[in-house]
């Protein structure tokens, strides 16, 4: 069983957490002006980072706004690429002028679940990471299509599971549109993230356990409950041993 985990939070998304937030965390991603976020959001969530020695990675988008970049987006293979490419290197320009290094890059929202299923998304991705050149991990689902282009590409892969997401049997995530999606209740979430960490094993909504691998667990930092959620994931796993890094 694993002895550590990393924690990763989305952040610079708006919400105002971050100070909240990173003393908590191991890992942060950060909305870099596709779904949110902005030069001086990225500094300062950047800067707060540094301060808590929290691995900083690019939280690219759909360059869409005006749904928080949660839908699918009708948009060209060109066009997505140009965009994940700027949204990325904006972040890099902010770091540089910090003096700290970009440590991996974790798609967003309805680009992230689909470049598990969707060749096509995927890899536009890869493509903007192999054209940038950038020797940096790429969070991806276990078992999904991105990690195996990734594998095929020599791109350095951490896996990801989420803390407060159900699962379907087949392991994407439960739509946000269904009423269990979300993990709100501490016991639960502790439960479903030591079954993933004990056993490779996640308990699906319809009650399968179904075989999954992972070494960072997202919660999302617009989760209201996100501050207590950690703290008390944080609390439980140390009780077992399993230390946050």
């Amino acid at each position: 069983m694993q002895t550590h985990i990393d924690i990763n939070a989305d952040v610079g998304e708006g919400i105002g957490n971050e100070s909240e937030l990173m003393p908590l965390i191991s890992s942060c991603n950060i909305a870099c002006g596709g779904h949110a976020g902005d030069v001086e959001t990225m500094k300062s969530v950047s800067l707060l980072a540094k301060k808590h020695g929290v691995k900083i990675g690019a939280h690219p988008s759909f360059p869409d706004r005006e749904n928080f970049g949660r839908h699918p987006m009708d948009i060209s293979s060109i066009a997505l690429y140009i965009s994940i490419k700027k949204q990325i290197k904006d972040l890099i320009h902010v770091l540089d002028a910090e003096h700290l290094h970009l440590h991996h890059i974790k798609p967003h929202g309805a680009l992230y679940n689909l470049a598990a299923v969707d060749e096509k998304i995927a890899s536009v991705i890869i493509e903007v990471l192999k054209c940038l050149m950038l020797r940096v991990k790429l969070y991806v689902p276990y078992n999904s299509v991105i990690a195996k282009l990734a594998i095929e590409n020599q791109i350095p892969i951490i896996y990801e599971a989420f803390a407060d997401r159900n699962y379907n049997a087949d392991l994407t995530l439960v739509s946000r549109t269904e009423p269990h999606a979300i993990i709100h209740d501490s016991n639960t979430l502790f439960e479903h993230v030591y079954s993933m960490v004990s056993n490779e094993k996640v308990k699906t909504i319809t009650g399968e356990l179904v075989t999954i691998k992972a070494e960072t667990f997202c919660i999302h930092g617009d989760n209201p409950e996100a501050y207590l959620l950690i703290s008390e994931l944080s609390n439980r796993l140390a009780s077992k041993s399993i230390q946050i890094r």
